[in-house]
C-alpha cells in the first residue's frame, strides 16, 4: 500500500459535504427565521409538518424536540403507563427501551431475525402477557421490519403498534412508506440521519386525528392556547430554525436515499466473499441509514481499517439487556443468543449520499487487503440467510 494510500481518510458520515451542497438554501432559511424571530414553535414548524405528513404519506405529523420524545409521547397518548408491557427488540438503539420506562411501562425485549437483525415475529407471539399493551418494532439501519406478521398478532390481542422509523425516513414495505403501518411512529431528526437536524429533532406521524392532538398537548405544556393547561404535560417542542432546515434537506431526501442506495449496491458487489453483507427481503426498500457487515475478528479489523484512514462504527456494541442501565429489566446473558452474536461481529461501514465509487472501492478493498493478511477464522456465510 502506497503513502498516499495510507494518507486517505474516509470518513464514516460527511456532514459538511452535505451542507456544502445545500448551504445557500440552508443559510436563507436560517437567515429568514432569524429576521421573523419565532423562534418557538414558528411558521415553520407548522409548514413542516405538513409536508413531512405528505412525505410520509400519512394525515398527521407533530414535531417534538427528539426522536426518543417522539417515541414517548406516542406512547403516552395512548395511555400507555405503570403496570404495561410493550414488546421491543433486543437489537436497538437503547433510547427505544428508555421511551418505554419513561413512561413507567416495562420493556419486554425479543430476539431478532437473524437475516434482517429486525424483531422476529415468531418470538413476538410467544413474549404476549396479559399485561402486554403495545409492540415496538424497529426498522433498525433503515430495513424495514417485518410489518405484516406484526399487524397480525397486533390485530389478534388487541394490542397498539408504535412504530420506531428513527432510522428509516422513506424507507418503504411492500410499496408503502414504513410509519403508516401502525397507530403511530417516530422519527429522529438526529444530526446523522439520512434527514437530519443540525441538533435533535423528531416527528410523530400518525393517522388519528385525536392521537395527534395528544401528542401535541403532550409537548406543549398541555395547552393549545397559551397559559391555558388542558392537562399536565411537557417542553418537547421542535425548534423552529431545526424545521427550517429540515423543509430544505426534506426536498432532497429521496435524492439523497437513491445515493445510498446505489452506494450499498456497489458495496454488496465488491466487498470480498468472506464478509456477510445485508440481506434484503423481497418486501423491503431499505435506505441504508446503515450499511452494516459482519465480520470475524471484528475489533481487530475496526483498528486495521482505522490505520488505513477508514472510519468504521458499531450499532451497537453491547445489547440492551447487558447495558448496566437496563439490569432492572431482568434479563442474563445467554438470554438473545442472535443478538449477542451479532453484536460481536457487526460493523458499520462508511455511508453518506457523497460518497464516491472510488472511495467505496477502496473501503472494501482494505477490508480484503486486511482478511488476506490476517487470515480470520473461517465460519460466515456470505450474506446473513
Amino acid at each position: 500500500m502506497s503513502i498516499q494510500q495510507n494518507q486517505r481518510r474516509i470518513p464514516f458520515v460527511d456532514l459538511a459535504a452535505q451542507y456544502d451542497s445545500i448551504a445557500p438554501e440552508v443559510d436563507e432559511a436560517i437567515a429568514r427565521v432569524l429576521r421573523g424571530t419565532d423562534f418557538i414553535l414558528g411558521a415553520d414548524v407548522a409548514a413542516f409538518e405538513r409536508e413531512f405528513a405528505d412525505y410520509c404519506e400519512i394525515e398527521h405529523a407533530v414535531g417534538v424536540d427528539s426522536g426518543t420524545s417522539a417515541l414517548e409521547l406516542a406512547l403516552r397518548a395512548f395511555n400507555i403507563g405503570p403496570g404495561d408491557e410493550v414488546i421491543t427488540q433486543a437489537n436497538t438503539f437503547v433510547a427505544t427501551v428508555f421511551a418505554i420506562a419513561y413512561t413507567g411501562a416495562t420493556p419486554v425485549l425479543v430476539d431478532v431475525d437473524p437475516s434482517t437483525y429486525n424483531m422476529d415475529p415468531e418470538l413476538l407471539e410467544k413474549a404476549i402477557t396479559p399485561r402486554t399493551k403495545a409492540i415496538m418494532p424497529v426498522h433498525l439501519y433503515g430495513q424495514p421490519a417485518d410489518m405484516d406478521p406484526i399487524m397480525e398478532i397486533a390485530r389478534r390481542y388487541g394490542l397498539i403498534v408504535i412504530e420506531d422509523a428513527c432510522q428509516a425516513h422513506g424507507a418503504r414495505y411492500k410499496g408503502r412508506r414504513v410509519g403508516t403501518f401502525g397507530h403511530a411512529a417516530a422519527f429522529s431528526f438526529y444530526p446523522a440521519k439520512n434527514l437530519g437536524a443540525y441538533g435533535d429533532g423528531g416527528m410523530v406521524v400518525t393517522a388519528d386525528a385525536q392521537v395527534a392532538d395528544a401528542v401535541r398537548l403532550l409537548g406543549n405544556y398541555g395547552q393549545r392556547e397559551k397559559y391555558h393547561h388542558l392537562q399536565s404535560g411537557f417542553n418537547r417542542r421542535l425548534d423552529t430554525l431545526q424545521a427550517a432546515v429540515m423543509r430544505i434537506k426534506l426536498r432532497h431526501l429521496d435524492e439523497w436515499n437513491a445515493a445510498r442506495r446505489r452506494h450499498a449496491e456497489r458495496y454488496s458487489e465488491v466487498l470480498p466473499e468472506s464478509v456477510v453483507i445485508p440481506s434484503v427481503p423481497s418486501y423491503a426498500e431499505p435506505v441504508w441509514h446503515l450499511y452494516v457487515i459482519r465480520v470475524p475478528q471484528r475489533d481487530a479489523m475496526r483498528a486495521a481499517l482505522a490505520e488505513r484512514g477508514i472510519a468504521t462504527g458499531i450499532h451497537y456494541p453491547i445489547p440492551i439487556h447487558l447495558q448496566p442501565a437496563c439490569r432492572n429489566l431482568g434479563y442474563e446473558r445467554g438470554a438473545f443468543p442472535v443478538t449477542e452474536a451479532v453484536a460481536e461481529q457487526i460493523l458499520s461501514l462508511p455511508m453518506y449520499p457523497e460518497m464516491s465509487n472510488d472511495a467505496i472501492d477502496y473501503v472494501a478493498s482494505a477490508i480484503r487487503d486486511v482478511l488476506e493478511r490476517e487470515q480470520p477464522a473461517p465460519g460466515l456465510a456470505r450474506t446473513a440467510d
